[in-house]
């Protein structure tokens, strides 16, 4: 019996220790945040000179100032702008991508495996080797200082993560339920439609809310095709607030629209939790 307690009083000594590691590190990477959310409520000089997490005045000028935006165009603006950019791109990405996604864990057609293989090569490709073809190219079709090089290749399946993630969600699918329908007179479109979907529903979330927070955080592309003050997005409109010289010029009012701009993103992820832990994990059990 004392070697059975002493063993149970090292194994909560070992689980204890590991809770209180994994709570030092959620607590030292959850910061950042804390400090971005306390700072939007000082003063400009207080800031940096007070680095407590509680401020000793609290104000709410630089949800004012910086909601005003920039050039005569408010956040509320930027804010309407990535909405409306995100709810196109997962439009885009769950119709080509799981269209994409079907035609290769269902289908049988010549050349499949190489388009796949071709297709897993673009996913490890880097964005920025191809990131000067694709200017020119969209330049020369006279897209830049519009939407369109961020969201036409969302309607092209270029997401290759997107398409191998419900390649694999797809292929754990029971194919009796396939055959059943197609033996009940439901062809491919319809085995797609109303059998493939809706049973890859946890992976379609996946896919839409991960497609949401790239789009919504994505800074580069849209520092590179957003032009005019009136197209800019959240992530763009941040970067107004640093001067010419690389200086903030508005630190208030930058945290502060820092604050706001990752409120939808919380409420996506809590909302979608469900889904997307499961859509995770029987991916990656079952692929």
């Amino acid at each position: 019996m004392a070697q059975v307690s002493k063993m149970k009083t090292g194994l909560l000594v070992r689980h204890s220790l590991t809770h209180l590691l994994i709570i030092a590190l959620g607590v030292l990477m959850v910061y950042p945040v804390i400090w971005m959310i306390v700072s939007s409520f000082k003063t400009n000089n207080t800031i940096f000179s007070d680095p407590s997490l509680i401020p000793s005045s609290i104000t709410f000028d630089n949800y004012v100032t910086g909601w005003k935006g920039y050039a005569g165009t408010s956040f509320a603006t930027f804010f309407t702008n990535s909405l409306l950019m995100c709810a196109v791109a997962i439009v885009g990405n769950l119709i080509t991508c799981s269209m994409a996604a079907y035609a290769f864990a269902r289908l049988n057609f010549v050349g499949r495996g190489f388009w796949f293989a071709v297709m897993l090569v673009t996913f490890m490709l880097p964005a920025h080797v191809t990131l000067v073809p694709r200017y020119i190219l969209f330049n020369s079709f006279g897209w830049v200082g519009t939407y369109l090089p961020i969201l036409v290749p969302k309607f092209l399946a270029t997401d290759a993560f997107f398409v191998f993630l419900l390649v694999q969600f797809m292929r754990s699918l029971p194919k009796e339920i396939e055959e059943a329908a197609i033996i009940d007179g439901c062809g491919k479109v319809g085995v797609y439609l109303r059998i493939i979907l809706p049973l890859a529903t946890p992976a379609l979330v996946t896919t839409a809310l991960f497609t949401f927070l790239w789009t919504w955080d994505d800074f580069f592309n849209q520092l590179l095709y957003l032009t005019r003050p009136d197209t800019f997005t959240v992530s763009r409109a941040l970067r107004t607030f640093v001067g010419d010289a690389g200086a903030v010029s508005n630190w208030g009012g930058a945290l502060a629209m820092s604050t706001l701009s990752i409120i939808p993103a919380f409420i996506l992820f809590f909302a979608l939790q469900k889904y997307f832990v499961e859509g995770i994990s029987t991916t990656g059990i079952k692929g």
